[in-house]
């Protein structure tokens, strides 16, 4: 079993192959059985194979920035910008391990928009 540190190795490996566009890579860190789901449009994709597939037909051209990796023990979060074709979506990606690779996966996404200025005198802008 896979302590805090190792899981978190095998993370940053997975998302350094992921911003490289190294599929093969990429998709070491999953099991054969893995379910990836996509909640805001209703999809699940099971099987490490079909994702694999489905990431290798993409057809946008796609960049990868990470913001942050947090987690412990068997469930993981990553927040990132993926920009498609040049516009670029907030993300969230929820990792749960099992054995030492990714069983189940969830992603959010999220549209960019430009903050209200009624409350600019509480907040600060973020870059």
């Amino acid at each position: 079993m896979l302590d805090n540190q190792d899981i978190r190795a095998e993370l940053e490996r997975h998302w350094e192959a992921t911003v490289a566009l190294d599929l093969d890579r990429a998709h070491d860190i999953y099991h054969d059985d893995l379910i990836v789901e996509f909640p805001q449009s209703g999809e699940r994709i099971s099987g490490e194979r079909n994702l694999y597939e489905l990431r290798a037909h993409y057809p946008a051209k796609l960049t990868f920035k990470i913001l942050r990796i947090r987690g412990e023990g068997n469930l993981w979060i990553t927040e990132l910008i993926i920009t498609y074709d040049g516009r670029p979506v907030n993300v969230v990606t929820i990792m749960e391990f099992r054995d030492g690779k990714v069983a189940h996966e969830t992603h959010y996404y999220a549209d960019p928009f430009e903050p209200p200025e009624w409350r600019s005198q509480w907040v600060e802008r973020i870059k």
